[in-house]
């Protein structure tokens, strides 16, 4: 749920330096190649800079998947629903060991929980939020499936939970309208069904 935030200046309500103007994302290519290091709040302001990060879909043994809304302090997508968890990896860290680090920060969900953790996708994206500031993100996304679903979410971060039919959801967006899904999600779920069906459709090879 971390995936983004950035606002139109470095200083909170308070007139405090904004956490994000003390910590680095990864500024990369179109092809997800590492071109340096680009301060954090940076990256989502003014034009913004083309960074890595990641969405990770969680689901449970039914197929359902777990929203999350995003806590009302964060500066881009304040509460609305992502699916499930989002953030950017730090130097020198892969996208799996990021996803499960914030997997047990916001939901205290640890790795003995599940053990299919995998990349299935990535793309690039970018999106203004109101004047706030934008992402410009190469995106990866992964899965996993929770074998336990015990949950213990951060209120900083997470602001509710619900388990959905992902592909209800998919095929009936306008009866989800009032969740307010985040860009990156409606993506990476487009993408997803996408694929999909793109695979049924294909030709048995002889």
């Amino acid at each position: 749920m971390s995936a983004d935030e950035g606002g139109s200046a470095a200083t909170d309500s308070e007139g405090e330096l904004h956490k994000n103007a003390k910590q680095d994302v990864i500024a990369v290519d179109p092809d997800d190649n590492e071109v340096g290091l680009v301060n954090r709040l940076d990256a989502h302001t003014g034009h913004g800079t083309r960074h890595r990060a990641f969405t990770c879909l969680v689901f449970d043994g039914e197929g359902r998947l777990l929203l999350g809304q995003r806590a009302p302090n964060k500066r881009l997508w304040d509460t609305h629903w992502d699916g499930t968890v989002a953030s950017h990896p730090v130097e020198g860290q892969s996208q799996e060991e990021a996803t499960e680090q914030r997997l047990e920060e916001e939901l205290g969900i640890t790795p003995d929980q599940y053990d299919d953790l995998r990349v299935t996708d990535r793309f690039e994206y970018r999106r203004y939020y109101e004047n706030a500031g934008l992402e410009w993100e190469v995106c990866a996304v992964l899965k996993v499936t929770l074998d336990d679903t015990s949950l213990d979410p951060d209120e900083e971060e997470i602001a509710g939970l619900l388990w959905v039919d992902y592909e209800h959801l998919y095929e009936h967006p306008e009866w989800y309208r009032q969740l307010r899904l985040c860009p990156w999600f409606e993506i990476a779920m487009r993408r997803d069904f996408e694929d999909e069906h793109a695979d049924e459709q294909s030709p048995t090879p002889y």
